[in-house]
């Protein structure tokens, strides 16, 4: 690797974390999902769960945190494409989010039964 190669490298890293921090600064949602990720990890902790269950948890964490990032990185470039109304543009946006939804509900199940056992309910 050249050093034209390794400072193209680093760089790739400060554009990727840069993308990190304008989502976490800018996006609600991404707040609220990070609020429920604290939520889960507390609850990693205080329930001593296994190995795996932290595997799936942080999984889970992290995959939110990627779809929600790419939700709004859809939203930005259909508002860059067009600011007029678009049926299409509609679609795309409400797809992505729809895409968010989906795995949100997929994560909250999967952390139900998880959790569940460790309640004594």
């Amino acid at each position: 690797m050249g050093l034209h190669d390794k400072h193209s490298f680093l760089k790739s890293f400060s554009y990727a974390f840069s993308g990190i921090k304008t989502s976490f600064q800018s996006e609600l949602h991404l707040k609220i999902h990070s609020f429920a990720g604290v939520l889960a990890l507390g609850g990693g902790f205080y329930f001593q769960i296994t190995q795996i269950e932290w595997i799936v948890i942080i999984l889970l964490i992290m995959g939110m945190f990627s779809l929600e990032m790419m939700n709004t990185a859809i939203e930005k470039t259909v508002d860059l494409v067009t600011r007029d109304y678009h049926h299409l543009a509609k679609k795309a946006k409400d797809i992505a989010a729809g895409a968010v939804l989906v795995y949100a509900i997929g994560a909250m199940v999967i952390g139900i039964i998880i959790f569940w056992p460790y309640l004594g309910i």
